[in-house]
């Protein structure tokens, strides 16, 4: 009886051992069914890595409601709408110009902008010093072949080129056509091609409407402190309105600011430049001639979070909106809708290239 029972006993155990045997085999198996699956691509979190900008400013820095102020804008739009993380930099001497790209770059950032053509040949050395980091020069001086064509910068460089003749072009004509006299000034910064360009485009505009008119062309230096020294401005403007002229344009940066003093100190008109700079002589700027640094700076940005960016020639004219004109509330009671109707046709002849718009004085 005993042994009968022990037996029994003993054949549960066994098919409850059996049972369990074949339950671990079934988890086994698919347990290493699912080292086998993978994930479908669809079903992964997109990647939101936020994009590393390092940007060295130009001399003048923030503040001076013009070229550097606007590349900053563009910076500070991509912080909002693209998440991008913004390290900026403001060099002081002509040495700390390639140290600060140099430090950026050694950090690796996604995107090195520098602002200004005086960087040009610090970018083309880092370029190849570090060819896996992306490089956008605001300016860059293109060189060119004996055959005159521009040679590409290094292939991971965008060279951020704007017709800056062609929205001046437009000023000048402006300024001819409201100055009320013979005579239009234009004050430069430093005397270098880059804003020579500003000064051929509106000399030409100006003899466009007024092949008589005569245009005071003077620059604040040979160095790039000629782009912040307001009381060079100041002096430089006050000259060319006593000379009997009433509209001067500058393309000085912050020397700029000197030109809007003489302004309101006699009464007369400035034409701002890269900006609208409105703000700086309420009622004595006449206008602007703005250029897209913004946009170009963000675009640039929104490439690389994109994985698109690539180097290259990147040129912004009156076509692609990247140069114009100043026309709203603030100075639309000093531009007769006459004359502007008359620049409307001036920039789509220009647009059109029925008016070839001289880059060279």
């Amino acid at each position: 009886m005993v042994s009968g029972l022990a037996a029994t006993c003993a054949k549960g155990e066994c098919l409850r051992m059996r049972k369990l045997l074949i339950l671990v085999a079934a988890l086994v198996v698919v347990h290493v069914a699912f080292l086998f699956v993978q994930p479908s691509r669809a079903a992964l979190p997109p990647s939101d890595k936020a994009v590393n900008v390092g940007i060295v400013l130009d001399v003048g820095g923030l503040g001076d409601k013009s070229f550097n102020d606007g590349a900053y804008r563009g910076a500070t739009r991509a912080e909002k709408e693209l998440g991008a993380r913004i390290r900026l930099i403001e060099p002081g001497e002509g040495s700390d110009r390639e140290a600060g790209l140099r430090l950026l770059a050694a950090e690796h950032m996604d995107l090195v902008v520098a602002v200004g053509f005086i960087f040009t040949d610090d970018i083309t050395q880092l370029a190849k010093e570090y060819p896996n980091v992306n490089f956008a020069g605001v300016d860059y001086s293109l060189s060119t072949d004996k055959a005159g064509n521009p040679i590409l910068p290094p292939p991971n460089v965008a060279a951020l080129k704007f017709k800056e003749e062609e929205g001046s072009f437009l000023v000048g004509a402006l300024a001819a056509l409201v100055g009320k006299s013979k005579k239009v000034g234009f004050v430069g910064g430093m005397d270098v091609p880059l804003i020579q360009k500003f000064e051929a485009g509106y000399k030409a505009g100006v003899k466009y409407v007024c092949p008589d008119c005569t245009v005071i062309v003077q620059y604040a230096g040979v160095t790039p402190e000629a782009f912040r020294n307001p009381g060079k401005g100041k002096e430089l403007a006050l000259n060319q309105f006593q000379q009997g002229v009433n509209v001067i344009y500058h393309a000085s940066g912050s020397t700029g600011l000197g030109v809007f003093e003489a302004a309101r100190q006699t009464d007369k008109l400035a034409i701002g430049v890269d900006a609208d700079q409105y703000s700086e002589a309420p009622g004595h700027v006449l206008t602007s001639m703005v250029k897209g640094i913004d946009v170009a700076v963000y675009d640039m940005i929104a490439r690389v979070k994109d994985h698109t960016f690539k180097g290259g020639i990147y040129t912004f004219g009156l076509a692609q909106n990247g140069v114009g004109y100043v026309y709203d509330e603030h100075n639309r009671a000093l531009i007769p809708d006459s004359v502007r109707a008359r620049l409307e046709r001036i920039k789509a002849d220009i647009v059109a290239g029925k008016i070839v718009v001289p880059s060279t004085r």
